[in-house]
Formats: C-alpha cells, structure tokens, sequence
C-alpha cells in the first residue's frame, strides 16, 4: 500500500443510533465512552477528531435517530471529509446509509470490542449494508484504543486513507473440486427448485434499516424462490380469531417438553401467563398464513410496528425453526406443515431465508436434522481450558433458536421476558445453551450486483459453566448463547470479511457428516447462480 501525499490532517465523527428512545438512553454511556478513547487514540497520532452535530441535552444522547436527522447532518457534512462512523450500540444503518452513499471521502468505520451491548453487531450490519450499495469503506474494532491491531490501523488510514485486512482465508469455489455425488445432489436439489420454485412469506420488508437484509427480486427470482409479501398487520388480525383452547394447547405442549417459563404478574417488567398466550396464537396464526400462501418459509419483522401491538415474536421463531413442535391445526383439523420446521428468518433477513431454505432441502436429502437458525455476530473472546484454545465467539439471537440446537433440548431451555428497553409489551424468549457439536456456517449476501455466499465449517463447544455465565452476564442474558469456533479463521480476519450482523448456523452429528452437508450445499448454492467462498479451513 503506497502513502499518499496528504495523509488526513482532521476527521469528522458520526454515530448512529435506535429509533427507541430507551434503547439510545441505556446504551448512550457505553457510546460517550467510547467515542472519548477513540478521539484519544486519534489525538497521539496528531488527528483531532471533531462530532458532526451535537449532543442533544434534551434526548439525553448524541445518536442519529432517524433516517430524516441523519440526512439533514449529512447535508452540512463536507462530502470529501475524513469520515469515522464510531458505534458501541445496536443502531439502524438506514439512519446514515443516505449520506454514506454519496460521500466521496474516506470512510472509517469503528466498533468497540464490548458485548454489553450490540455494538459490534450494529457494525456489521452497517459494513454489509455500504458493501451491498458499493460503497468503499475501511473499518476496525477495538477493546480499549491502545492495541497494536487498531493503532496500527488507525495510523495506516490516516497514512493511506483505507486499511486492508488480510482475508486470505476467503477463496472461491471450485466447484470440480466438490465430491461427485455432492455435486450431483446439489444439481438436482437446483434443478427440482427452480422447477417447482419456493416461496418466502416476508412479513414487512426492510427491519430495522437493515438494507443488507434485502434481496432485489431480480436477484432471487432466477434461483427458483420468489416473495408473498405479508403484512404484520394481518397476522395481528389472524391472532384474533384464535381461541383461547388452541392457545392453551401449544403452552401445555411446551411444559409437558420440560420448557421452563420465568413468569411474573409485572406485564412491565415479567413475562406472563397473558403474554404466553398471545405468543401461541401468533405461532398458530403464523402457521395457518404460511399455509394459505404455500410459503416455504416465512420471517417477521416484529420490530418495529409490531413491538406496540403484540408481544415478542422470538419464541414464535425458535419453535418454527425445530422439527418438534407444537402441532398447528387448520379450521379443519388439517395438522399443518406435520413432522417438519416451518424455517422462520428472524428480522425479516432475506439472505438468512434464503439460505435456511437452501438448508432445509440439503439436510433433508441428507436425512440429517433440518433445525437451523441465524444468530448475532455478537462478541468473543479468546478461551484457555477444558480442552480448548482458540477465540470462542459468542452467537446470540433474540429467542429464535430451535431447541434441538440447545442442551437437553426443550427441557434445558428457558423462556424468560425480553428486555423492556427493546420489547415494550414483553414476550418470552427461548434461551438454552447451544449444545457442543459440528456445525456448518453460512452468510448469503449482496456484493456487486449479485447473490454471493461465504460458507465454512466450525464447532460449538462447551464451556465450564462458570465461564458461561460469564459470558451471559457480559451480553444479554435472557437470550440464547452459543459458543463456536469457525474452524481457521482468527477472529480479525472473520470481522473484516464478514457480510452482515447475522450469520446462519446448522447442525451435524459428526465433522464427516458436516463436511458433506457443506458440499452438497455449497453445489445446490453454485447450481442456483449463487457465488460460493469458501471459508477457512474445509476438508471436502
């Protein structure tokens, strides 16, 4: 990389934030922080960093919290100014993705390296969104500013104005290289989808500004699947007329399976027996909609317009995912979607629904269970102990795993209330610690102009319990934890190459059966028209 000869004398901070104002107040300290250490490590390189707009005493915080406050900063933002986007909080990329687009200055993008809340998330989903819209970008993370991986980062960009990371570990397909009978599975999974073709129910596109969660129909149409665009509103109205003995029945099914419910009589800050039952009828209103419009998957916003009308949806989506489930009936007593997942994408992640899609057809032609799920690219950190040593990521989603990915399944899983802060009206999750086996990872996403995957292979392991609770108590501990390693991939290369905030894990029940799971998906996936990377280390 070759300096050049104006190396960035001053920068301009800009964050974003939530649009819930109790979010932005909890997570504003964590951010104030931050953005303090950050304009220090800039300052001992001679960089003063100045904010492009003002803490707002009457909010209490200093995000951007709509997509209107981010456009008109953006319009009094020189458009070839030193740019850094600091985030240590979940925010809504939509809020800056207007000015983004059009800024022709260097863009820096930082995250603190912090669970406490989702800020690393926030960055990537930020990262995956400016790479879909073809927007060039540097980006780093850090736990205190003082680290030799950032400051040598920081000091490049301020040196070059854009920081490369290695991401050696990312090649393309070959795909001749794939096992023959891999190959011929995959084709004719292809080829029996584009023939029938799938569809995905998609209950109000576009969550939480996450632009990266969107893929054009002239994209997903020539694999084979196409949307039944749904609305929120009527699944709200379908919950209506489900009755309280249905309702009944799917909570009875759960505590018959062990699935231990952390009630209170505070609909403020408990979850309730009220709240229980307004989830089950959204998981037998959700079901029946599916069947009417023959979706092959479905996923629901909940955030935002359904938080004000109806409790969480997490639980809803981890049963979905499993293949033990409540059974759903229709008005005829017809078992609905009988023996099998129904695969639900949380926050409405296309390129999860597709790829859970895709991973329900590979898993069943391979009879291994086709329970799957997206997480959050939460944190990590490097464990030593218990036969282990190597960087331990923590995956967390809001409730929407299956509990078949749990320890003990349902009985060792737990449904407490979700955060007020972010689920005004409540709701339980479904929380288990992700039992230790193979996995396969995956991340389909936008680059380009068109639909690309990054596939690799990794491992859940299990932790002592105390370093468990840990990590819980570090992050958000009403929701599920999964800890794996992706299997030769160090965790600076996995941030810099990574698409998105999400990434889709699956199960197999041996590391043989794994491999041969990701080839015969990694064939499907490059018959569909998809580009297929593959991911660190991968033994076909």
């Amino acid at each position: 990389m070759t300096a050049t000869s104006n190396p960035i004398k001053e920068a301009v901070l800009i964050t974003s934030g939530d649009l819930r104002q109790s979010a932005n107040l909890a997570c504003w300290p964590a951010q104030e922080e931050m953005e303090r250490k950050l304009t220090q490590s800039f300052a001992r390189e001679g960089v003063p960093v100045r904010r492009a707009f003002s803490v707002d005493s009457r909010k209490g915080h200093g995000f951007i919290s709509s997509q209107r406050m981010g456009m008109d900063i953006f319009a009094d933002i020189d458009p070839e100014a030193n740019l850094i986007f600091a985030t240590a909080a979940w925010q809504y990329s939509h809020h800056v993705l207007p000015g983004l687009r059009g800024h022709r200055g260097p863009i820096l993008t930082v995250a603190n390296w912090s669970g406490q809340w989702p800020g690393l998330v926030g960055l990537l989903n930020l990262n995956g969104s400016l790479v879909k819209a073809g927007v060039k970008f540097s980006t780093l993370w850090s736990e205190d500013f003082k680290d030799e991986f950032f400051c040598s980062g920081v000091r490049a960009w301020i040196r070059n104005k854009e920081f490369v990371h290695d991401t050696s570990h990312v090649r393309d397909l070959d795909s001749n290289a794939l096992p023959a009978d891999a190959r011929a599975v995959g084709a004719d999974l292809a080829s029996a989808l584009r023939r029938r073709k799938a569809i995905l129910g998609v209950f109000d596109e576009g969550c939480m500004g996450m632009y990266n969660a969107i893929i054009d129909d002239e994209l997903l149409n020539p694999t084979g699947v196409f949307k039944e665009r749904l609305s929120q509103s009527a699944l709200v109205a379908r919950m209506r007329t489900v009755q309280d003995e249905e309702a009944s029945a799917v909570r009875n099914w759960l505590d018959d399976r062990g699935l231990q419910f952390v009630t209170g009589s505070n609909e403020a800050t408990d979850l309730t027996d009220k709240q229980i039952l307004d989830q089950c009828r959204m998981y037998i209103s959700a079901v029946r909609i599916a069947h009417e419009f023959g979706c092959d998957a479905i996923g629901i916003q909940y955030q935002q317009g359904l938080k004000d009308m109806a409790p969480a949806s997490d639980l809803v989506e981890g049963l979905l995912n499993n293949t033990e489930r409540p059974p759903v009936y229709d008005e005829s007593g017809k078992e609905l979607y009988p023996g099998q997942p129904l695969p639900h994408f949380n926050e409405v992640d296309e390129g999860a629904g597709l790829d859970a899609l895709v991973t329900n057809r590979c898993w069943n032609a391979l009879k291994l269970d086709p329970a799957t799920t997206l997480h959050d690219v939460r944190w990590g950190e490097h464990y030593a102990g218990n036969g282990i040593d190597d960087f331990v990521w923590v995956l967390q989603i809001s409730g929407a795993a299956p509990a078949s990915h749990f320890v003990n399944g349902y009985k060792g899983a737990s449904s407490e209330r979700q955060p007020p802060m972010y689920f005004p009206l409540g709701g339980g999750t479904l929380k288990g610690v992700g039992k230790a086996g193979e996995i396969v990872w995956s991340r389909v996403f936008v680059e380009d102009g068109g639909l690309h995957v990054d596939i690799g292979r990794g491992s859940v392991v299990e932790l002592p319990a105390e370093e468990t609770a840990r990590r819980w108590k570090n992050t958000t501990s009403q929701w599920p934890l999964v800890s794996a390693i992706f299997h030769g991939i160090t965790r600076d290369g996995f941030m810099a190459r990574h698409r998105a905030n999400h990434v889709s894990i699956a199960y197999a029940p041996d590391a043989a059966s794994a491999s041969k799971a990701l080839a015969v998906k990694s064939a499907m996936l490059h018959e569909m028209g998809v580009k297929v990377h593959l991911c660190g280390e991968i033994s076909l």
